[in-house]
């Protein structure tokens, strides 16, 4: 069975009211992302980031998979589909998608200050005082500026085995996701799919200047598997 990769970014969730990471001058619904993205913003202030997310889980409940999203889950009656998502929600599970890589964490999941691999599940708001089992602070379970991506290798050893791949939404100017296409194999088939690419075309790579739900269509129907 042909095996679909799939990058996604902000621009994937957009459509479903799910605003962009940054906005042009830089900010985070007016936060610098330093603030609010980053262990030194948390040590600063712990309330403001807590609050910042709590914002961000209560947006999140009321957002639906949008038509992209499906048509990706619906992928897999005929192929196998990984997706590496850059995104924090959880729309792509809950259209369906089985295969699913967070690689900057997951919005409704916390973590231990104290033990990084003690992860739970959490959909409330998350406050100081909330602790884990050892009596240390809560934190979101999403990766910061200078923080490692736990989950780069297994995006890695999957792009490598990708027949195509699809970048959605994302302008791959984020690193080390936006390295990921370099893994994938020589032949491997591309397509770019942005209101506002930031790439050409070739031989190789497919651009489609479209939002997610009507471009992740047309590059469906432009496959040749």
């Amino acid at each position: 069975m042909e095996h679909i990769v799939v990058l996604t970014g902000a621009g994937m969730s957009a459509e479903s009211g799910l605003k962009t990471f940054r906005d042009e001058n830089g900010l985070w619904e007016g936060h610098d992302v330093m603030q609010v993205a980053s262990p030194q913003g948390f040590a600063k202030n712990p309330e403001l980031v807590l609050d910042f997310y709590n914002q961000r889980r209560r947006q999140l409940q009321d957002a639906k998979p949008n038509a992209a999203h499906k048509a990706l889950a619906g992928l897999e009656k005929d192929y196998k589909v990984s997706i590496i998502t850059q995104n924090i929600d959880d729309l792509h599970e809950r259209a369906g998608s089985s295969r699913v890589i967070h690689l900057h964490g997951e919005l409704f999941k916390v973590r231990s200050t104290y033990n990084p691999s003690d992860i739970k599940p959490w959909r409330k708001d998350l406050h100081l005082g909330d602790t884990c089992e050892r009596g240390h602070q809560l934190r979101p379970h999403v990766v910061w500026f200078g923080e490692d991506v736990p989950m780069m290798g297994k995006a890695i050893d999957t792009c490598q085995k990708a027949d195509i791949l699809m970048i959605i939404g994302t302008s791959m100017q984020v690193y080390p996701a936006a390295g990921l296409i370099h893994y994938i194999p020589d032949e491997t088939q591309v397509y770019f799919i942005d209101p506002k690419p930031n790439i050409t075309g070739s031989s190789r790579l497919t651009v489609i200047a479209e939002p997610a739900t009507t471009g992740v269509r047309k590059a469906i129907s432009l496959f040749n598997l």
